[in-house]
């Protein structure tokens, strides 16, 4: 090569280097992108007993944990965030009442609230009839490099009073698409941005996570009396020369699928097992009978063994009959004879 050659080749080099000088320190002055990821876990939704007489309410938390990494020092990150909750895998689909079931596929209805008042149901955006889920805004400064925060939403629980409820532990998950969580999320280099518009668009990324959680409620076996009526025997003049008959009627309620057994004591004046009303506080007394059936022939006890009523609760009203007797041939002294006899349902 010449010397007039080689001149004009450094002459085309060095015009290069200031260009390369150039793109590098481009390329150092660019910052690194930043990045938000959110994480989401819930608390179970736990009932105490259920008597089905009057509300129970429950709360729970849905806790957020967000951290940002690769943003600049004291830079605040603002999320929009819509907290979906599903009618759960036990729901059947509906929102308004929510259910649990027990393993016997008895339906309790309860109910999640948005709010502590309990007005507004908490619902998703995945159906078109369903209520409005939770939306909320977060922000938090980036202290350092990177940074986060948590942010605890509480959910609002409630059984609300309802009859006919059978014995049991009740249950529903809300898994896989019966919780769903989107955001969206804005983070500058420097300073405050505004929120995203929504929360699945606007901001500079997002994403959608779930926070499954389990509601749960025992129903305990319970029985309550609600009457027994009086057996009034009547006025017998004189001896008494017949049978005289009448009954009575027990009123209760239990919940479904309890067994109850539903005895008489032999009252307040028995001789062994046979059952007796006395005149005041007299030695005068006039022997009568209980017994479960019209015919009058199954002595009604105090225990199963002993010829106690037995049956299964439906949730409902139940009643039975006590048939009694004070048989014939008796004479006893004028006068007003009672006895007291105490009813007991054991489940």
């Amino acid at each position: 090569m010449s010397g007039r050659a080689r001149h004009r080749a450094y002459r085309r080099l060095g015009a290069l280097a200031p260009i390369l000088a150039g793109i590098a320190l481009a390329a150092w002055a660019t910052p690194a992108a930043a990045l938000t990821t959110c994480t989401a876990s819930a608390t179970p939704l736990a009932f105490g007993s259920v008597a089905g007489t009057a509300p129970v309410d429950a709360n729970g938390t849905v806790s957020i944990t967000c951290s940002t990494t690769a943003v600049s020092l004291l830079s605040v990150i603002r999320l929009r965030m819509c907290l979906n909750i599903g009618p759960g895998v036990s729901g059947g689909g509906q929102y308004v009442p929510r259910r649990m079931l027990n393993p016997s596929n008895d339906a309790l209805q309860f109910q999640i609230f948005r709010d502590p008042a309990r007005t507004l149901v908490w619902g998703n955006t995945a159906a078109a009839a369903a209520p409005t889920p939770l939306e909320t805004t977060f922000e938090y400064t980036v202290l350092v490099i990177g940074g986060g925060n948590t942010l605890n939403i509480p959910m609002y629980g409630r059984v609300p009073a309802q009859a006919g409820l059978a014995a049991g532990n009740y249950s529903n998950a809300f898994t896989g698409t019966n919780t769903r969580l989107d955001y969206r999320y804005n983070e500058p280099v420097v300073g405050a941005p505004p929120f995203p518009a929504s929360c699945t668009t606007g901001g500079t990324g997002g994403g959608s996570i779930t926070f499954p959680f389990t509601a749960t409620a025992p129903v305990p076996n319970r029985c309550t009396i609600a009457s027994a009526t009086p057996m009034a025997f009547g006025t017998v003049p004189g001896r008494v020369s017949s049978n005289v008959d009448r009954t009575s009627t027990l009123t209760f309620t239990c919940t479904g699928r309890t067994p109850w057994t539903v005895g008489l004591n032999n009252g307040n004046n028995p001789v062994g097992t046979t059952r007796r009303m006395r005149q005041g506080t007299s030695s005068n007394y006039v022997t009568y009978e209980l017994y479960s059936d019209a015919n009058r022939t199954q002595r009604w006890g105090a225990t199963a063994a002993t010829g106690a009523v037995t049956g299964t609760g439906t949730g409902a009203s139940q009643s039975l009959t006590v048939h009694g007797r004070v048989p014939a041939s008796q004479v006893t002294p004028a006068g007003n004879y009672t006895d007291t006899v105490l009813v007991t349902i054991t489940y």
